[in-house]
């Protein structure tokens, strides 16, 4: 995409309220920290209120667990003294960049992963003769390691440190859990929340940010259960888009497959995992996600965590930022526990059917929900034409930050009271904005722009039937509803119903087939 695009695109964030920053921009901002505007916090709510549902119904239990712990964890989790970047530095300015997230940022077609050692990193660097992006000056010829975590004191000498991810906090309780669920296996819990790495130059706005919000789910299950795992049978004939290791040098397209064909030509290694990747890729789909903006890329053997069995990531394909990762699905084993176990002497297997004592696998979905947020509205954002019109923000109408916008043909003869009436009964079921300033044709441009999916105008005849004209964003339809029926109309719309010809909502797919064809 065009650099004339992304820049309209960061200038359209900032003016809308969705996300704002670096923060605090009073204070010049700080680069990898954002503030999210009203409708981005709405978008952002309406993400992570998505993932908590998707856990849910599929049998994970939501937990919170602290921010902040003591330096012993992150020593036995490996973080300490493990968790670095690689890092070079310009010769001139001295500004410093992570070397294998600016060449994947100036050629999205390279992973950064493929780079083994820190002489493959200098190596691209000279053959492409990259330069520092802020002054074209030339870089050191090596390359320092860059610890991210970041660090803290509690209380008077307590080392401590924040935690750069959700998923070490939420495996530290498995005692609790284990009683919890009545000591059998599996059984899943997850977080969402707040994490923290120390970036070394956070690039690519909300992408790659010092404090970003995380949502994990983790699956404990014993090694012989991952190919007995219930929920396989619901999900085997789901087709993914997939893009196993061993193909990505020779096919540049992900295949399509089920997960029961990916399971029996070993592309995918237990049915318990594969239900976990299926369960993150529908996520996405729901969301709606055009289907070829999505794929599952499998990690390289030798990129993936030593301790990993398989890893997988779902990323999506941006305007601005080409294939971005926002989702990594992991199975983990049983390093984890047994890693804490070691440190603390505190027993953290469980008994098997047999009177055996086993240490669980793990089974992890580790999604970036500041990631997903702009991914939305990278793909939903439609600018205006050659300077004509509005930009328009064309996200599913289920997540849109603001679901319909109540507006007044006149602010006089008692059409603002009604227009109040209205706002106030939707505004108990749905996100609702009362908007009664300027013409109606400038409002309805406004709420495009913000993605509001229905504008409901209140007119003099309004007044005298009780009834209101209800408007559609992406068509620009517009019928009549009375207003006993509006709140039940509104439910069909946004359960995937439609307009028709006649002026009615059509609610299921035969009617709407039908209202087509004819």
């Amino acid at each position: 995409m065009s650099e004339d695009f992304t820049k309209e695109f960061m200038s359209f964030l900032q003016q809308k309220g969705f996300i704002w920053g670096p923060s605090p921009e009073i204070y010049g901002g700080l680069a990898g920290f954002y503030t999210y505007g009203p409708l981005g916090k709405l978008l952002k709510q309406n993400v992570e209120q998505k993932l908590r549902h998707d856990f849910q119904q599929n049998n994970l239990w939501e937990v919170e667990c602290p921010t902040i712990m003591q330096k012993e964890v992150w020593e036995a989790s490996g973080h300490l003294g493990g968790f670095t970047d690689p890092m070079i530095k310009c010769s001139k300015c001295k500004a410093a960049f992570r070397a294998d997230a600016l060449i994947h940022e100036l050629f999205p077609a390279v992973h950064a992963n493929q780079f083994k050692t820190e002489q493959d990193l200098l190596t691209f660097f000279k053959e492409n003769a990259l330069s520092c992006p802020n002054c074209k000056g030339a870089f050191d010829e090596h390359i320092l390691r860059h610890d991210l975590m970041m660090r803290t004191t509690i209380g008077v000498d307590i080392e401590a440190y924040n935690r750069p991810e959700t998923a070490t906090t939420t495996y530290l309780p498995f005692p609790r859990y284990y009683d919890f669920f009545r000591k059998k296996l599996p059984f899943g819990v997850f977080q969402i929340g707040k994490a923290y790495r120390n970036e070394i130059s956070p690039r690519q706005h909300v992408l790659r940010c010092r404090e970003f919000t995380q949502a994990e789910a983790q699956l404990f299950i014993f090694p012989h259960q991952k190919n007995e795992y219930y929920l396989y049978e619901k999900v085997k004939d789901n087709k993914l888009p997939l893009w196993p290791h061993q193909h990505q040098d020779t096919k540049k397209e992900p295949e399509w497959m089920s997960l029961d064909t990916a399971i029996k030509l070993n592309y995918l290694r237990n049915k318990a995992y594969s239900c976990m990747l299926s369960i993150a890729y529908t996520f996405f789909a729901d969301l709606g996600i055009p289907k070829e903006k999505i794929r599952c890329r499998q990690h390289h053997k030798d990129e993936k965590a030593f301790y990993a069995d398989d890893a997988w990531d779902i990323e999506i394909e941006l305007h601005t930022f080409g294939w971005t990762e926002c989702c990594g699905v992991h199975d983990r084993t049983d390093y984890d526990l047994k890693q804490h176990e070691k440190k603390t002497g505190v027993s953290l297997d469980a008994r098997g059917e047999d009177g055996a004592t086993i240490h669980p696998h793990i089974l992890e979905m580790a999604f970036g929900s500041d990631r997903i947020v702009f991914a939305l509205l990278d793909i939903f954002y439609t600018p205006a034409e050659k300077g004509e019109g509005k930009p328009v923000l064309k996200i599913p109408y289920p997540w849109t930050p603001v679901n319909v916008a109540v507006l007044p043909l006149m602010k006089k003869d008692g059409l603002a009271e009604y227009a109040q009436h209205i706002h106030e009964m939707i505004n108990v079921q749905y996100v609702s904005q009362y908007d009664e300033s300027g013409t109606v044709g400038r409002r309805y441009l406004r709420q495009d722009e913000a993605g509001t999916a229905y504008c409901i105008t209140i007119d003099y005849e309004s007044l005298q039937n009780k009834d209101v004209t209800l408007r559609d964003r992406d068509t620009g339809m517009q019928i009549r509803v009375p207003e006993k029926k509006l709140i039940s109309a509104l439910e069909k719309l946004f359960g995937g119903a439609q307009f028709n010809k006649q002026g009615k909502v059509i609610q299921h797919e035969s009617e709407r087939t039908a209202a087509q064809s004819g």
